[in-house]
């Protein structure tokens, strides 16, 4: 394979990869726990939290409000890491075969 050829290629597998990153960056990933949702777009900007009005929001409560946000968010972040993979991960594989 000549080099014209070769970047041709890596040309082509980086439009790709843009194109790819920047569908991921504009989708809305939710995430979920107990009485938490949060929405996160494909930055890991987080957009949206929402807590259950039925929850008692009292100081007692604070800790545990403060726990579950926790483990609201990383469960979005989580589907982002999971739709690059899916999406971007075997196009930056290819790099490899370039060379």
């Amino acid at each position: 394979m000549n080099i014209q050829n070769m970047l041709k290629q890596a040309q082509k597998m980086q439009q790709e990869l843009t194109k790819k990153r920047e569908e991921i960056d504009k989708k809305i990933f939710p995430g979920k726990y107990s009485f938490v949702e949060v929405a996160v777009n494909g930055k890991k900007e987080i957009l949206k939290i929402t807590i259950d009005r039925a929850i008692d929001l009292n100081k007692e409560n604070i800790e545990m409000i403060e726990d579950v946000l926790i483990v609201a968010i990383n469960d979005a972040f989580k589907k982002v890491d999971e739709e690059i993979k899916s999406k971007i991960g075997s196009l930056g594989s290819g790099i490899s075969d370039l060379f």
